[in-house]
């Protein structure tokens, strides 16, 4: 009766683990998603104030493809 119990016990922490490691993984997934999208939009904007910058585009092209990222 009481190895029953404890095998119990034993099932219960394993789920338990596993479920708890499920959603730092799927949690850990959506912040590298998140952070790579913010270095994309950095990114995007520090190509755009440098095409501003040489005179490739105009002061209202620049803000549209601003508005645009964001």
């Amino acid at each position: 009766m009481m190895m029953g119990f404890w095998i119990m016990g034993g099932l219960l922490i394993f789920w338990a683990l596993i479920i708890v490691l499920s959603v730092l993984l799927v949690k850990e997934l959506f912040n590298s998603n998140s952070s790579r999208a913010k270095d994309n939009v950095r990114r995007a904007n520090q190509i755009l104030d440098e095409r501003y910058a040489r005179g490739e585009i105009s002061q209202e092209q620049y803000l549209t493809m601003l508005k645009d990222i964001h």
